[in-house]
Parts: structure tokens; C-alpha cells; sequence
């Protein structure tokens, strides 16, 4: 295999949302350390998302009654919110020029997984969103402090019911298990002392906004992870991310999202200590300059929105301009992911879970209604005889195996029909 080609696939494709054309082929001449700058280099302006027009999110109040003539509209415009929110996202990741920033805040969506069908509202997820974006490179610290003041993850894990008379532990559970420290780095009292730290918030439903109700604040000591001292939710969620437990999770979870869920991140390494300071960047830069990069063993396989994504940057794609965005969206339904509708606080799954059967035929005949609406000449305006390895070179392909190719070579005079076998080939759904 070739090593540096495998480390120019896993750039575009871990660290973003796979090449357009053309730019897998200039990466390859450009070597993988000017691919690297490149891909870490922010753009300003960003001329690929001037291209995604602002939406209408707005505070619609609350759910009229089912006797009032206002309900349908209402109703009609809550949906149309919401579709546009996620095809607004979609958008956002296929047409960005600095796809880095664009694969983080999807990294940290599925992190602090919040899911609109239960808010209803998108107003706030937009308003997490836009959090999320804003810190997604940035200090993992300044994103705790902001993300404990955001309406949608306290109202998702019940921040909003937990009062220094009746304490809500869900929120304190979470923030410790999956957002800070991790699995068994905190005991039960934590939970309880922690929860006490986050009491007194109020959250308004239809807009996101949090508000601080000092009667219901516990203004008692708490100790946490033996510390103890009047924590409120900003000292706690500080004293949480300084924990060399913090620094270990976080590392881990890049790891496990961007690297490998079958092998753990080794000890000690660079990568962790990347990290010290807590921004998000380095740690990142460190992940993609590692010797990880080139270990043929660190398989990891497109989520559906990622593979989407990539088909779309391919092909020339528009989401929102797609026919119907009902279809689109249930599409996405059936292989199981929609942007801002995780399945539940842990986010989505991983490999495996993506390739069952029935997702193959899904991703099918997905494929073929993206094909449709794509653009594929830059294979079809080719000879037949480079087809194969140029469409490998536009996908970002690392090598095709020998039953694979064997498909294509039987459908290389058919463009249309090359691209579906490749766009839903096991070599473009893993990332080598």
C-alpha cells in the first residue's frame, strides 16, 4: 500500500469531509505536510460558505392550543424550521472551504449529543450549533463554561428541574461521564455533589434562553472529586476539565471518532500531551501528525452524514437544491443519522453498526438518486481505460481491492454505473 497516499485519504477524510475534485490529485503532488498546512490553514472569508445563504430561525412562542385557528401555522412553520436547519448544516459542510472547523463542530455535536425531538424548537439547537462552531478549535475549557449555559443541552438533560429542593442528577451524570472525565473516573457522591453545583437554571423552551433563579441555587459547600468549596456550575465545570482525567478522556474520544474504535489510544503519547493546555486545534494538528496516520491497522468507517458529505464535495453537490428535501431526509432517516437527532445522549455508534444489509440497500438507492442530480463528468469525459483510477483519485480512494476492481472494469464504459459501485464500495465507505 501506498503509505502516502493512505495518509492523504485519511486527511481529507478524517479531518474533513473528503476531496472535491481535483484536490485529491494536487494533494498527492503537493506531498502530506503541505496537505496538512493547508488543511489547517482557516481561510478568511471563507468564499465556499458565502455560498450558504443565512436561514429564518426564529422564536415562535409557545404550542398554541388544538382549538386555536393559529395551531396550523404554527405547525407549518415549526416544520419548516427545523428542515432547514439541518439542510442549512448540511450545506455548510459539503460547500466550506475550511472543512477542518466544519468536521469539528460534527465531532462535537455527536459529543454533546442534543437531540431536537425532544426540545422540538430550533431555535436552540441552532443557537448550540452556532456555540459549537465557535469553539469547536478553540479551548476545550472556554467550550464547558459556554455549553453549561446552553438552553438546549440543559433542557435535553433536565438542567431546567434541578433544584436545591429536588435535585436533578441527570445533567451532573453526564457532563462527568460523557462530556469531561469518562466512565469510572467519579463516584456516585460526585454525581450528587455536582448536581447541587448546577442547580438553579431556568430555561425558556422555544428560544434557548438560560436564566440564573437564585432561590433554587443549593448555596451550600460541595465537595467534588474531594475538592470541596461552594461550587456554582462555572467553578465546577473549570475544576472538571483541569482533571488530568479531562485531559485523558478528551484525547481519547478525538481518538476513538477521528483514528480508531478498535484499538485504544496508546499511553503517554504526543497526542495526550497535546492537549496540556486544552485547545482543541493542537490536539487535532497533533492527531493528524502522528505516526497513527500512516498504521494501516486504524480502519474506521463513515458515518451515513459523513459519506453523504463526502458524495456531495465528489459530485458537486448542493444539498438544499437536492429535489425534495423530504426525500433527502429520509434517506438519512433510514441509514439512521440525522444532523441534530442523535439517538440518545451517547451520540451515534461507530463502524460496524454502519453495514448491516439493510443500510447497504438504503445507501443504494440513496446513491442512485444522488448520482442522478451530480455532477460526473470529470470521470464521464474521460477514456474509459483511466476511468477506474481517476475515479479512485476523485473520491480519495486509497486502493481499490481486487473483487472491487473486477466490478468496475465490468461497468467502465458506463460512468454512471462506475460511480455507484464506487461511491458504495467497502474501500470508500472505510477510511483505510
Amino acid at each position: 500500500m501506498d503509505l502516502n497516499r493512505l495518509e492523504t485519504a485519511r486527511l481529507f477524510h478524517r479531518f474533513g469531509f473528503g476531496p472535491r475534485p481535483g484536490e485529491f490529485a494536487g494533494a498527492l503532488n503537493a506531498g502530506t505536510v503541505a496537505t496538512r498546512d493547508e488543511l489547517f490553514r482557516k481561510s478568511e472569508p471563507d468564499l465556499g460558505l458565502m455560498k450558504v445563504p443565512e436561514i429564518s430561525i426564529t422564536d415562535l412562542g409557545p404550542r398554541p392550543s388544538q382549538l386555536d385557528p393559529k395551531l396550523a401555522t404554527f405547525t407549518s412553520e415549526l416544520r419548516r424550521q427545523n428542515t432547514e436547519l439541518t439542510t442549512w448544516w448540511l450545506d455548510r459542510m459539503v460547500l466550506a472551504d475550511f472543512s477542518l472547523q466544519e468536521k469539528a463542530t460534527w465531532f462535537w455535536h455527536g459529543h454533546w449529543a442534543t437531540s431536537i425531538k425532544k426540545l422540538n424548537f430550533a431555535l436552540p439547537m441552532y443557537k448550540q450549533h452556532q456555540t459549537l462552531q465557535k469553539y469547536a478549535l478553540g479551548n476545550f475549557d472556554e467550550m464547558v463554561q459556554a455549553m453549561l449555559d446552553d438552553g438546549a443541552l440543559q433542557f435535553w438533560l433536565d438542567g431546567q428541574e434541578n433544584t436545591a429542593k429536588s435535585p436533578n442528577e441527570n445533567l451532573a451524570r453526564e457532563l462527568m461521564e460523557l462530556f469531561t472525565l469518562g466512565v469510572g473516573r467519579y463516584s456516585e457522591n460526585d454525581v450528587k455533589e455536582l448536581s447541587r453545583a448546577l442547580t438553579g437554571i431556568q430555561v425558556n423552551r422555544t428560544n434557548g434562553e438560560v436564566s440564573f433563579r437564585k432561590n433554587r441555587f443549593d448555596n451550600g459547600v460541595k465537595s467534588i472529586l474531594g475538592s470541596s468549596q461552594n461550587f456554582d456550575r462555572y467553578s465546577a465545570g473549570k475544576f472538571l476539565v483541569a482533571q488530568p482525567n479531562s485531559q485523558r478522556f478528551i484525547t481519547e474520544r478525538v481518538w476513538y471518532r477521528y483514528m480508531s474504535s478498535q484499538f485504544p489510544l496508546p499511553k503517554n503519547s504526543e497526542i495526550e500531551r497535546a492537549f496540556e493546555g486544552r485547545e482543541i486545534r493542537a490536539l487535532l494538528l497533533a492527531l493528524a501528525s502522528s505516526d497513527a496516520m500512516r498504521d494501516t491497522k486504524n480502519e474506521i468507517v463513515k458515518s451515513p452524514v459523513e459519506w453523504f458529505v463526502a458524495v456531495c464535495r465528489a459530485l458537486s453537490i448542493t444539498p438544499s437544491k437536492l429535489t425534495k428535501n423530504s426525500a433527502l431526509l429520509n434517506y438519512l432517516s433510514k441509514l439512521a443519522q440525522v444532523p441534530f437527532d442523535p439517538p440518545n445522549v451517547g451520540g451515534w455508534p461507530t463502524d460496524d453498526a454502519w453495514l448491516s444489509s439493510a443500510s447497504a440497500q438504503f445507501r443504494a438507492s440513496f446513491a442512485s438518486w444522488l448520482i442522478k442530480q451530480g455532477d460526473i463528468s470529470p470521470i464521464a469525459n474521460l477514456a474509459p481505460v483511466v476511468r477506474i483510477q481517476k475515479t479512485a483519485d476523485l473520491l480519495g480512494v486509497v486502493e481499490w481491492s481486487s473483487r472491487t476492481k473486477t466490478a468496475l472494469e465490468g461497468n467502465v464504459k458506463d460512468p454512471y454505473r462506475l460511480i455507484l459501485l464506487a461511491i458504495c464500495s467497502p474501500e470508500y465507505l472505510v477510511n483505510a
